[in-house]
């Protein structure tokens, strides 16, 4: 069997195999990975998985009428042989495709830097299985030794990934870099009487040692459970609904899919022709940068190997910028904004990298203080969104507030409403920015919506 080849000259000899195969332009991303992840119930282990997998994509563009002709193929088989056969592969496939006028790399501009982006921390790779389930097992320990009504979970959950992209493009650009990922979850249960509730609360970082404890992470979650007990409908009515920056994020990421060039040039959005419009409140400032130091979305040069850069999506209210990769950018006359995102067996596309809502002033306690009566929102369900009407309708449970404080639990209800009414309607902001991933966002107030329930 002959050896694999490492990921930077395996991306080389792909594109090189590709031009000697007739191809007009071509590129290559090889991602490897590391991955593991164990869960624990009490003091028991339920599982522990550990993956690594290799995958190589090559990209081939063949010159026809009217445009380049473009084929995609993938291979786990880093073989010199396997990458040669699959770059000729390619192209032929690549001439049996409809040509395209906006198929293409990018129109240079390439990444020349090689910021430090705090992307990994070595000494994160020795630390063992046993280390990070005992991690699982403290969150677990923690969460039932908060109160007696904590009887049971789903489990606390452990994980780690180290992965290594390289990518290289007939244009001239090449380019590796190295990231990590970890992440602690806990889900205890609680109950009541007859009456169970579970609720969670994680943490995710670039760095082990950025992680929170695991024995906080265990207490907020049963405190969160614990909340939900004694959970009731309330019934329909119109009245200000917040958001918790677990669930608020979600908002940011319907956003995000509405301003991605490919749901634009696709007339998939109901923002298409909104550029330079206000579209949300004056309060609303949203801002994706894949250059964020430590960030879970931040990457040096994107999946066509551009820059990464600081864009400014939606400014006090106004829509700025969409989110653009190459061909996105070239179907609407524009240039990418570095926010191709790209798996190795996959074609690009437009995505966020590191994508939050500036925070504002104001605790999130003072929000619920300035709420005479409303629905605090701790979780949605379900996903009922439409991006191409802007309807929005979410099952959810939360808190329900009367003058100006939580007064029980809230299930069974439905928040409904449209994306562009509820960002224009958005009247406070909260300090408290929480980053549980690649898209963050603080405590939001909408001023109304509807909530049905019983």
């Amino acid at each position: 069997m002959t050896a694999a080849l490492p990921a930077e000259e395996a991306v080389a000899r792909a594109v090189r195999r590709a031009l000697d195969a007739g191809a007009h332009a071509a590129d290559a991303a090889l991602a490897e990975s590391d991955s593991f992840e164990a869960r624990v119930r009490a003091r028991e282990i339920d599982f522990v998985k550990q993956a690594r997998e290799r995958v190589l994509g090559i990209r081939a563009f063949v010159a026809g009428a009217g445009g380049l002709r473009t084929a995609l193929t993938s291979t786990s088989d880093l073989s010199p042989d396997t990458i040669d056969r699959m770059a000729r592969e390619t192209v032929a496939l690549a001439r049996a495709t409809a040509p395209d006028p906006a198929a293409g790399l990018p129109d240079g501009g390439f990444a020349g830097d090689r910021p430090e982006l705090a992307l990994l921390a070595p000494e994160d790779r020795h630390v063992s299985v046993e280390a990070r389930v005992e991690e699982a097992r403290r969150a677990e320990a923690a969460a039932r030794a908060l109160d007696p009504r904590i009887v049971n979970s789903e489990g606390s959950q452990v994980a780690s990934g180290f992965r290594r992209t390289a990518y290289a493009n007939s244009a001239g650009f090449a380019g590796s870099y190295e990231s990590a990922s970890h992440s602690l979850f806990c889900e205890p249960v609680a109950r009541q009487g007859e009456a169970m509730q579970r609720d969670y609360w994680m943490t995710a970082a670039r760095r082990l040692g950025a992680l929170e404890d695991a024995g906080a992470v265990g207490r907020r979650a049963a405190e969160r459970a614990l909340r939900r007990l004694g959970a009731r409908p309330v019934a329909t009515c119109e009245v200000p609904v917040i958001f918790e920056p677990m669930v608020a994020r979600s908002l940011l990421g319907q956003l995000a899919g509405c301003v991605a060039g490919s749901a634009v040039y696709r007339d998939a959005t109901f923002l298409k022709d909104r550029m330079g419009e206000p579209i949300a409140s004056e309060l609303v400032t949203v801002i994706d940068d894949g250059r964020l130091p430590g960030g879970l979305g931040s990457r040096p040069f994107d999946g066509e190997g551009l820059p990464t850069r600081r864009n400014v999506l939606v400014e006090g209210g106004r829509l700025r910028s969409w989110l653009l990769d190459g061909y996105s950018a070239r179907k609407l006359g524009l240039r990418s904004t570095g926010n191709a995102v790209r798996g190795a067996a996959g074609a690009p596309g437009p995505g966020p990298t590191n994508l939050w809502l500036e925070p504002g002033k104001l605790p999130p306690e003072e929000i619920v203080r300035r709420t005479g009566r409303g629905l605090l929102v701790t979780e949605l369900i379900g996903m009922g969104f439409n991006p191409v009407t802007g309807d929005y309708s979410r099952g959810a449970a939360g808190l329900w507030i009367e003058d100006g404080r939580p007064v029980h639990a809230v299930e069974e209800v439905t928040i409904a409403g449209h994306l562009g009414d509820m960002l224009a309607a958005i009247d406070l902001v909260g300090s408290d920015l929480v980053w549980l991933g690649a898209i963050a966002a603080p405590t939001l107030r909408v001023a109304r919506m509807t909530v049905a329930g019983r």
